[in-house]
């Protein structure tokens, strides 16, 4: 008996030891310390795993890898749901669903069967990270606040000797050029992509930076006196270089929403469920906004929101900043096929 009893013990700790949660997300994303609370309370251990561009995502899941949450950006929702890969979330079984930003839900609601499929993780905007001093130093006029300092070929060249940098994410800055120009890249046809595109060509080899990762560094190091920037790279760069400003520029900023979702076929949604609730607790999602810099999934109004909001002002959009803000657009895969080739020709042109 004593010997059976022992075997079950065994057996019962085996399988609790055995309870693994594979997540797919971005790169840097999570606070490493929420995950390790995430398995002193539940016993599940989190496989997290990384990706560092949409596409990477999107191959593993039509590839069926064995995943049970992923972090889509809000623009990749509609053609995985469309393509079957999402599977629908009860959102009665999160207690902390309530919590999430309404303004965040709505926004979603705008992408069809989104919030069926998906809760806001975190999210952030796309600005233009400058050193004043630096950059002022270099123009012939006052500095303004516009996309023009990077999109216009005359303007970027006066900057070009104290350092330009410009993100290797084809469809960000084709949005952001096409909304510069009072357009939408989603209402554009082929070859109003491909001729937007082609008037970036000029600019490529007056950057010092055209990629997702090493442009901090050279912002902290002062090598750089204007970069396009996601919200949260902006706040680490600012972190180590106090000459740094995050602004959203007057013609407006792109938002995008990190989301959480479980894939059709994972093979442990209940799993799954535990920890998409556990990163949605106010305290959690503050937790990860602090060690992220990116935005939480809060409201405004929350006492959490409003005493992050306090300490960390960098990371919060005012009202004002959301009015001037569009959220990020996506293309069928046709058309950003056409997007990425055009995007080639403007990397090439670097060199």
């Amino acid at each position: 008996m004593k010997r059976l009893f022992a075997l079950l013990l065994l057996l019962a700790s085996t399988t609790h030891a055995e309870e693994v949660l594979r997540v797919y997300g971005w790169k840097d994303y999570i606070d490493p310390r929420v995950l390790e609370d995430f398995r002193a309370q539940t016993g599940i251990t989190v496989d997290y795993q990384a990706f560092t561009t949409s596409d990477e995502l999107l191959a593993a899941l039509a590839a069926g890898t064995d995943h049970d949450l992923v972090m889509p950006s809000h623009f990749m929702l509609e053609q995985l749901i469309a393509e079957g890969r999402l599977a629908p979330l009860d959102t009665g079984r999160l207690r902390h669903h309530a919590s999430l930003d309404p303004w965040l839900l709505s926004t979603l609601a705008g992408i069809p069967a989104a919030n069926r499929h998906a809760v806001p993780y975190l999210w952030g905007s796309i600005g233009l990270v400058v050193d004043p001093q630096q950059a002022q130093a270099h123009y012939s006029d006052a500095l303004p606040n516009s996309w023009r300092l990077l999109f216009d070929p005359e303007q970027a060249a006066q900057l070009s000797n104290c350092g330009l940098g410009l993100l290797d994410a084809a469809e960000e800055t084709s949005s952001l050029l096409l909304n510069y120009r009072g357009r939408r890249l989603s209402a554009s046809s082929d070859r109003q992509i491909v001729r937007q595109l082609r008037s970036l060509e000029p600019v490529a080899p007056l950057l010092r930076t055209l990629d997702n990762w090493t442009f901090v560094d050279e912002l902290i190091a002062g090598r750089l006196c204007l970069a396009m920037a996601w919200s949260g790279h902006a706040v680490r760069a600012m972190e180590g270089n106090a000459q740094l400003r995050y602004q959203i520029p007057d013609e407006g900023a792109a938002i995008y929403i990190d989301t959480l979702a479980i894939p059709t076929h994972a093979a442990n949604p209940q799993l799954a469920y535990r920890l998409i609730d556990f990163l949605i607790d106010p305290p959690v999602a503050i937790r990860n906004a602090r060690a992220t810099r990116f935005y939480p999934p809060l409201p405004s109004t929350a006492p959490a929101m409003q005493s992050f909001a306090a300490e960390h002002p960098a990371q919060v959009l005012t009202a004002e900043q959301r009015r001037r803000s569009y959220l990020l657009e996506s293309l069928p895969p046709r058309q950003k096929q056409i997007l990425d080739d055009a995007w080639a020709r403007v990397r090439a042109a670097r060199h």
